[in-house]
């Protein structure tokens, strides 16, 4: 692996480069290597309760989403096929690095994997059409945990690309701001967020 996993500027996130075998007959990837993940974190994988992946066409954004905590939800991403443009932005309350985004592209040509802590609110838009974006989950999805914030909200800044013309959702249209969400105490603690990832942890993968 060319690339080492480090952490980005969101605490408890980290960007985990992964390997992909070319040949004749097609290609193989592997998304996950726990091993790195331990070296750069500390920590396993939490146990993987859902998988799930979309598909969108260019111009597709999905997000900003993130789980009511508790139950909380940890994510780990990557894109096997396409490009998306994945922003992290840090949501919980009380963190050293709350309102902090982050941006990375991910696509088959650079592969790499994003490691999502529990509070953390997660967005990505599509580059090219026929765009594939993978999901490890840490708890099932439940539409009354689920929570969202307007992906082109001012307060939030996120660096959305000018030459895409957004496709959003009914729902994240409707997506409230942040100030109106942080002024309803609707944003996740940061100390609970933390407890909740420290106890998957101790159920995952053990360092």
């Amino acid at each position: 692996m060319t690339l080492r996993a480090r952490p980005l500027g969101i605490e408890g996130a980290y960007l985990l480069p992964y390997e992909v075998f070319d040949d004749e007959r097609g290609l193989f990837a592997t998304p996950l290597q726990g091993a790195e993940l331990r070296r750069v974190s500390g920590h396993g994988l939490f146990p993987v309760v859902q998988t799930s992946y979309s598909v969108s066409r260019r111009g597709v954004v999905r997000g900003v989403h993130y789980t009511q905590a508790p139950p909380g939800m940890a994510k780990y991403v990557h894109c096997p096929r396409g490009r998306a443009l994945d922003i992290a932005v840090d949501l919980r309350v009380g963190s050293p690095t709350f309102r902090r985004h982050e941006s990375v592209v991910l696509e088959p040509a650079a592969p790499v994997a994003l490691y999502l802590p529990v509070g953390v609110g997660h967005l990505f838009v599509s580059l090219e059409d026929d765009t594939i974006v993978t999901y490890s989950l840490s708890v099932e999805y439940d539409p009354r945990n689920e929570r969202a914030l307007h992906p082109l909200d001012p307060d939030l800044g996120l660096p959305l690309p000018e030459d895409v013309t957004p496709i959003l959702s009914e729902r994240d249209r409707a997506a409230p701001g942040l100030a109106q969400v942080m002024e309803e105490g609707g944003l996740p603690d940061h100390r609970t967020c933390v407890e909740l990832e420290e106890a998957l942890w101790r159920q995952g993968t053990p360092v």
